[in-house]
C-alpha cells in the first residue's frame, strides 16, 4: 500500500472518531438540559380520584427539577385517542411520557413504536394481559392483593360464616386486566365460605337481583354503589370497595361504605415520574417497575393519625 493509501485510511479513521465524539457530545448535551419535560396521559385527568396521584407527580417534579405537564383528556379515551394524545405531547416537546394504558390488543406494539422517540412509563396497570409479560416498566398497586384484602375484611365482619349469602361485583370495563386481577383476589379469599356471586357488572347496580353485599373494585364503581346505598336502593346490602378519592372517604365516614381499601396513588405518581426523570438524566439507565402499597381503612379508623397522610394527599 502506498503512502497516499495509508494517509487516506488514517484520515478516514480520524473522521470516524470525530463523528463519534460529536454524537456523544450532542447526546451528553441533550441529557444535561437543566429542565426536561415529562408529560402524563391518563383518562379523565381532572377527576378527583387523581388528586393524590397528581400530588405525587408534582412533588417528584420539584425534587427532580423537571417540567410536568398533565394532558387534558376526556372521561373515556379510546386507543386511538390516547395514541394521538401521546403523539401530540411528543410533538410539543415531551422528553418522556407517563401513560395509563387503555384497552387494546395491539397497544403495546403501538407504544413500542412511540418509545423509539421518548421513554414511556406505564401507571396503574400494564398494557399486556399479564404483568410479567409487559414490555414496559410500570408503577401500580398489587391488584390481586387489594381484592383479597377487601374480601378478608368482609369475612371478618361475618366471622367467616358467609353460607347462604350472595354478593355482586361492580367494576369498570376499561381496565380489564387490573379489574380481573382484583376480582380473582376477591374470589380466592371467598372460596369455600359458602357465599355465592350473583352478578358481575360494569356501570350501575340498579335493577340487579338483590344481594347481601356489593363489592366495588374501583373508585368510580365504589361511588356509584355508595350513592345507591345512601339512597336506600340496595335493599340493605353492605358496600365494600377499593377507592382513592375524597368522595370515597366521605361515604366511608357517613356509613354508606363498610370498608375501604386505598391504593397509594401518591407513590404511583411520585415513583413513575422519578423513574422517568432518572432515565432522562442517565441515558443508559433502565426504568424500574414498582408495586405500591395499599391501606385498609374502617370508619372508626378514618381520622386516626396513621391515615392523615392518605387523607391529605386525596385533598391536594
Amino acid at each position: 500500500m502506498n503512502n497516499s493509501g495509508k494517509w487516506f485510511h488514517v484520515i478516514e479513521a480520524v473522521l470516524a472518531v470525530m463523528v463519534i465524539l460529536m454524537a456523544a457530545a450532542m447526546l451528553l448535551e441533550k441529557n444535561s438540559k437543566q429542565y426536561r419535560k415529562i408529560s402524563v396521559v391518563i383518562q379523565d385527568a381532572e377527576d378527583t380520584q387523581w388528586a393524590a396521584f397528581r400530588y405525587g407527580l408534582k412533588m417528584a417534579a420539584q425534587d427532580q427539577k423537571v417540567e410536568l405537564v398533565v394532558a387534558s383528556t376526556a372521561d373515556v379515551l379510546t386507543k386511538e385517542e390516547q395514541l394521538n394524545t401521546i403523539k401530540r405531547e411528543i410533538e410539543l416537546g415531551a422528553d418522556a411520557v407517563i401513560v395509563q394504558p387503555v384497552p387494546g390488543d395491539d397497544l403495546e406494539q403501538k407504544l413500542k413504536h412511540l418509545e423509539k422517540k421518548v421513554p414511556i412509563m406505564l401507571v396503574e396497570y400494564t398494557a399486556a394481559k399479564e404483568r410479567e409479560k409487559s414490555q414496559f416498566p410500570s408503577v401500580e398497586p398489587d391488584h390481586s392483593a387489594m381484592g383479597e384484602a377487601l374480601a378478608e375484611e368482609l369475612k371478618k365482619d361475618y366471622c367467616g360464616n358467609l353460607s347462604g349469602k350472595k354478593y355482586g361485583i361492580l367494576m369498570k370495563a376499561d381496565a380489564p386486566h387490573a379489574m380481573n386481577s382484583r376480582r380473582q383476589g376477591v374470589e380466592k379469599a371467598l372460596q369455600d365460605t359458602g357465599i355465592v356471586c350473583s352478578w358481575v357488572v360494569d356501570g350501575s347496580v340498579e335493577n340487579k337481583p338483590e344481594v347481601d353485599i356489593v363489592i366495588a373494585l374501583d373508585n368510580n364503581s365504589l361511588i356509584k354503589a355508595a350513592e345507591q346505598a345512601a339512597a336506600n336502593n340496595l335493599h340493605g346490602a353492605l358496600v365494600y370497595g377499593i377507592g382513592n378519592s375524597t368522595q370515597a372517604a366521605y361515604y366511608l365516614d357517613t356509613g354508606s361504605v363498610e370498608c375501604l381499601v386505598v391504593p397509594d396513588e401518591f407513590s404511583v405518581g411520585y415513583y413513575s415520574l422519578t423513574e422517568a426523570a432518572e432515565r432522562l438524566r442517565h441515558f443508559f439507565r433502565g426504568m424500574k417497575s414498582r408495586v405500591v402499597a395499599y391501606t385498609v381503612i374502617r370508619r372508626e379508623e378514618l381520622f386516626e393519625e396513621r391515615n392523615q397522610e392518605i387523607l391529605f394527599t386525596m385533598c391536594q
